[in-house]
This record gives structure tokens, sequence and C-alpha cells, in this order.
């Protein structure tokens, strides 16, 4: 439903104008009602003679209020009331009836069939003024609402196709998984509706190194994802100076230089960064402020246990001038990590308190049936425990096997 515009108001909301038509067989009522509002800068009026065309006078003139006469040719009344109301284009103008005389049956009918206002024509002029600009006051209030909303829709749909699309770019830009070889890979990676800042990789560094980080940036939007994109293409090119990517530590510490939060709109970001040894079958790690890593290694699969390849180091980008250490843990004959992200497990569940991270462990070391994947298990059963198939975080999680 639109109304005439005048101009556009800095809101971005369309001003309209106080409308007036007027419905009435007598042209002496539309001459006398024209002179009453002449001269009122603020109101236009329209005058339609023939109530037959009612309806379509009001679709051509977009009125913010309706007078009608209730005795008329052709139709009655109270019937042009009901049509006005089954009109979608008239159903919520405001309408006041004219009558000749003060009944209540009348009155209450006319009400019921969605008269917004009675008048005993013809009315003192400043009295039909107020009650005209107070009924199209309303109405135009709801118009502009509905302009609002409409408008808000609109920018939701732009910037929800925007951040799909986001999305869609950063998933593009992660790792192939890896079925054969020395180190097999799976990952699950779901943005959440508002899109986080997570992304992850991973790949041979020479021969013998192999190298898997995930990043996680904070907030949520097109800006923590492009972030997250420079980082995995400053480590993926190598392009950090003066960097051995051998060494986790200094690939972190290089990371923090480069992406200072003061520099990215105050955007910093968490990550855990490891190297594989081929050789010696062992994992040099660290972190900066991100989750331990879930590993599980033993002689046999049956008698592997659970190890938490924790580093302490703060968040990237925080604080500058930082070293961060590098850890080192040897696998045994088996071996399988998970490398996630913190929406993997903060989790709220539908009693509104949060999933503990020792069941999300918990859960995670359990074993897992032959030909089920324990990243689509989990899946399920946080989606199960929130009650929610939509994540509030970006979920993001990678499985490495490595055969001995």
């Amino acid at each position: 439903m639109s109304a005439p515009a005048a101009h556009s108001i800095d809101a971005g909301l369309t001003h309209h104008k106080v409308t007036v038509l007027l419905i009435d067989d007598q042209p002496i009522i539309g001459e006398a009602v024209r002179r009453m509002l002449a001269g009122e800068t603020d109101v236009d009026f329209h005058y339609c003679k023939e109530p037959i065309k009612a309806v379509e006078e009001a679709a051509r003139v977009n009125p913010t209020v309706i007078l009608q006469d209730l005795v008329m040719p052709d139709i009655d009344g109270l019937t042009l009331v009901k049509l006005f109301r089954e009109t979608p284009a008239t159903k919520e103008v405001p309408l006041i009836v004219l009558s000749t005389k003060e009944d209540a049956k009348v009155k209450a009918e006319a009400f019921a069939l969605g008269a917004n206002d009675y008048i005993v024509k013809l009315p003192d002029r400043l009295e039909l003024l107020a009650r005209i600009r107070y009924h199209s006051k309303g109405y135009i209030a709801l118009l502009q609402r509905n302009e609002a909303y409409d408008a808000l829709l609109a920018s939701q749909k732009i910037m929800a196709n925007d951040l799909a699309q986001a999305a869609k770019y950063v998933e593009s830009l992660l790792s192939e998984p890896l079925r054969s070889g020395t180190i097999r890979t799976e990952w699950r990676y779901v943005p959440s509706a508002s899109l986080g800042g997570d992304t992850f990789g991973y790949n041979w560094l020479d021969d013998d190194h192999f190298a898997f980080f995930l990043l996680d940036v904070s907030g949520h939007g097109v800006g923590p994802a492009l972030l997250s994109v420079s980082a995995l293409n400053a480590i993926r090119s190598q392009s950090l100076p003066q960097t051995d990517f051998l060494d986790p530590g200094q690939v972190i510490a290089a990371l923090n230089r480069a992406f200072q939060m003061e520099q990215q709109n105050n955007l910093y970001f968490t990550m855990w960064y490891g190297v594989f040894n081929k050789s010696d079958r062992s994992i040099r790690y660290g972190g900066g402020g991100h989750p331990p890593v879930i590993l599980l290694t033993g002689p046999t699969e049956a008698e592997a246990k659970v190890h938490l390849l924790e580093a302490g180091g703060p968040m990237v980008g925080a604080f500058p001038d930082l070293d961060y250490d590098s850890r080192s843990i040897t696998l045994d004959a088996f071996a399988k990590l998970y490398l996630f992200s913190d929406g993997a497990y903060e989790i709220e569940l539908a009693s509104g308190k949060m999933w503990a991270f020792s069941e999300f462990i918990e859960f995670m070391g359990q074993p897992i049936p032959s030909g089920v994947s324990g990243m689509d298990a989990l899946m399920a059963h946080v989606r199960a425990l929130s009650g929610r198939h939509e994540f509030a975080d970006d979920f993001s999680i990678i499985e490495f096997r490595f055969d001995s």
C-alpha cells in the first residue's frame, strides 16, 4: 500500500500528505467540504460523486482518510463500507461515516463493518479537520512503519546474501580432504547465519613435514571472514618474514606481529598450529588463546587414550612483540586427532545452560561405531542438545588420522 509521496525524509521514510477522499452523491456536500478544507496546505481533497466508482477512485488517489455518506443511490452505504474493508488497497485506510442523523443501531453496524468514526453531517470545520488529521496521522504512521519494516527485510536479505557469498568463498579456500596416504583428513564446516571468522588448512611443507592449523577470528560478519582469509593466505604462501614454518611458535609470533588488532578494526583471533614429522611420528605444536586439540593415541585403537594438546599463548593480535612457545608429543601406532573451533562445543542447551567442555571431551573420546564419522555424530548430538538445527557460531572441526 502506498500513498502520494512528496519527498523522502532523512530517515529514508516517505513523507505522506494528508489526502481526503469524500464519497457523496450530493455535489452541495462535496463543495461544502471542499470549502472547509480550502487553505489547509497539508491537505489534498478529492471528491467522488458516484459511489459505484468509489473503490476505483480510492485506488487512484491513495487517501489517508475516506469520508463516506451512508445514504446514496446504486449502492447502500454500509455495503460500501464492507467493500472498502474487503479490498486490499483500502482495508486499512481510516473510514469516517457521514450520516444525517444519530442512530445507535446504524452506528453500531457501521463500526461492526469496519468504520473508524461516525459524524453527523455536517460538523463544525475545526472538528472535521481535527478528525481528518487524527485518523490520517495514525494511518501515515502505519504506512511508515510498514516501509521501515520492508526496508529492514530488504537490508537483511542483502546482508544474508553477502554473508552467504562470503561463506562460500571461505569454504572454497579450505583444503581438500585427504583420503589416502600417510595422513588422512576429513572436515566439517558449517558457518553460522551471521558468519564467524573460522578458517583452517593443511599442507606438506616438504617430504617429511605436514603442517595443519585452524584459526578463529573474533566477531561475526564479512569483516572477520576477510581477516581469516588474509591470515590463511599468509600461512599458505609462507609470506611471513623471517619465519621458520616448521616452528609453530615462530609462525604464531609472526602472525601476531602482522595482524595487530589496532590495524584490523579491533579484531583478533585464536589459533592452533601443528607440524607432524613423518620420520619420528612427532607433532610439534603451538597456539594462541585457542581450545586444546583432542588427540587419541595408543598401541591400538582399542587401547587409545585421550590427550589434550593445549598451548598456553594468548590470543593473536592483542599484544605486540610476544613470543609463543612450541611443544611436542610423539604418536603411538594408532593416532587420531581432532582440531576444532569453540563453535563445536560452546552450545547453549535447551535448558539455557552451556554444554560443559568436559562433556564434549568425553563425547569425542568415546568409541565410534564402524562406518560412522565422529564429526557427524558430534553435529547430530549438539543439535539434539540445543534443539536447533542452526549453529550460533561457525562449526568447524577437522579429523586427522596418522597411519603408522
